[in-house]
């Protein structure tokens, strides 16, 4: 199942990852963001292990192609997984198992890395990394919906559509969005769509909660001037 897309914008500081699938809440198992460590995804027949021990390893300062080996190296499934992961400073290794449902494969690009499987063909994951290069200059965010919204358009997972995920981590070992449509008629779509609603309020009230070095704002006249603020400097 899956195709998925980690990416980096060094001069805002971020990191990403979007996936879309005919499967059930792929956000659930598939991708991980963390600010200042990098991003993966675990897809084909997913081994939620891989998401697990190749965060920690990126946080411990692992390089990605060793990390792969080493995850794809002890797991007797590997022939059936695909696994692609991103270190903070744009390193990324890919893994596609050769018994992985056609079409399968990888790709990468500077600060981009794409992969899936049980895809229309190899276009889609072009279609994807084209767009999100395409786009140069836009919030992570957008880039990362145009790049899904382009795989799709080229034809995505053959068997349809139901869920997609998307998240970007900056600074905190948290994400700053974290957004999910797990059972969609069209999830892509329904992302755009969350990620519009989070951009009223959330991602507002978002910048002040505690981080790995600060302890948040708290006083709530303060948030709420910030973000009326943000609302009228973005009304139309």
């Amino acid at each position: 199942m899956t195709w998925s897309i980690l990416a980096r914008d060094p001069a805002a500081g971020a990191i990403g990852v979007a996936v879309a699938t005919r499967f059930f809440a792929v956000g659930a198992l598939c991708p991980r963001a963390e600010g200042g460590v990098g991003a993966l995804a675990t897809q084909a027949l997913v081994n939620p292990i891989y998401a697990l021990e190749g965060m920690a390893r990126l946080r411990a300062g692992e390089a990605p192609e060793a990390i792969v080996a080493a995850l794809t190296g002890a797991d007797a499934g590997r022939a059936a997984r695909q696994l692609h992961l991103m270190a903070w400073d744009g390193r990324s290794a890919r893994h596609t198992g050769e018994a992985c449902v056609g079409w399968a494969g990888h790709l990468a690009g500077t600060d981009v890395s794409v992969a899936g499987n049980m895809l229309a063909g190899p276009a889609v994951i072009e279609a994807t990394r084209d767009a999100f290069l395409a786009t140069a200059g836009a919030p992570l965010a957008e880039r990362l919906l145009a790049a899904l919204e382009a795989g799709e358009a080229a034809g995505g997972d053959r068997r349809g559509r139901q869920s997609a995920a998307l998240q970007v981590a900056s600074a905190d070992p948290y994400p700053d969005l974290d957004l999910r449509a797990d059972d969609h008629p069209d999830p892509i779509a329904e992302l755009r769509r969350l990620h519009a609603v989070a951009r009223r309020r959330f991602v507002h009230f978002r910048r002040f909660l505690p981080g790995r070095d600060h302890p948040g704002v708290f006083d709530r006249a303060v948030i709420e001037a910030a973000i009326a603020a943000a609302t009228r400097e973005n009304a139309p």
